[in-house]
């Protein structure tokens, strides 16, 4: 390898101006959802979220593509997820739903309360776990659910609810369970596909299939956003048990052919 290939490049120590600038549009895309979720505006904050994640996914392909890559920017983008996907979909949880278990008995508030700290305190695990492991894990698979599809997978609940007139109120029994079980897949160790071995970059070609199924999606996006991201997420969040103890079953099966 090349030392002027960017793989062998360091990081420069510098803040560049034009990456920071996506990631802290993500991270207020982040804040704008507790702050609507505070007024009432569950949809907004639930679509706010989903733009942050959107920006996201850009701040490191622009970093890449301009060769803006920093230390600073990666600790920032960090923190930005930090609020973006672990206190905004905590904090929404809470005001739409979780607040309503108070009616029931204080010992059934702290449960509210506890089930959305429970799913923020997992985002912030999840973040320092990848930021330690980055240079040795597979790029292949997150170990772990990506903390943006966490969110993804509860926003998108909450949007379909907001959209059927569901308020979270009638829901706030089915949330704390949602969020524990998003909080914990993200500190577990199944494996989920991470998407970064496809085809993404200028001039690498893709199969004829994947721009139909493109197509597809964005038809089905434009019908009904909210209960397609839902089914969509749910999916995988629910591919990471069943990719990692498919694995265990066929490990097995070769040890014992063997």
């Amino acid at each position: 390898m090349s030392p002027d290939t960017p793989a062998s490049r360091p990081r420069h120590r510098g803040i560049y101006l034009l990456p920071n600038l996506f990631t802290t549009a993500a991270m207020f895309s982040g804040f704008y959802a507790i702050v609507a979720s505070i007024g009432g505006r569950f949809t907004e904050a639930a679509i706010a979220v989903f733009v942050a994640a959107l920006l996201d996914g850009l701040d490191g392909r622009v970093a890449r593509l301009t060769n803006t890559q920093s230390e600073f920017g990666v600790q920032y983008d960090s923190l930005s997820d930090l609020v973006s996907f672990g206190l905004a979909p905590a904090l929404v949880m809470y005001t739409w739903s979780l607040s309503s278990l108070r009616e029931y008995g204080p010992a059934w508030g702290k449960l509210g309360w506890a089930a959305a700290f429970l799913y923020a305190a997992c985002g912030a695990l999840r973040l320092a776990r990848f930021n330690t492991q980055v240079a040795v894990i597979d790029k292949r698979y997150f170990q772990g659910l990506a903390s943006p599809s966490a969110a993804a997978v509860c926003m998108a609940f909450v949007w379909t609810m907001e959209k059927s007139g569901i308020p979270g109120s009638a829901l706030c029994f089915v949330t704390p369970v949602l969020a524990v079980v998003a909080g914990l897949l993200m500190v577990s160790r199944f494996r989920y596909f991470s998407f970064k071995s496809l085809p993404w970059g200028a001039g690498e070609g893709v199969p004829f299939f994947w721009m139909v199924l493109v197509v597809l999606v964005l038809v089905l996006l434009a019908i009904d956003p909210p209960r397609l991201l839902l089914a969509v997420f749910s999916i995988y969040l629910l591919s990471g048990p069943a990719l990692t103890l498919w694995g265990l079953a066929t490990h097995r099966r070769a040890r014992r052919g063997a």
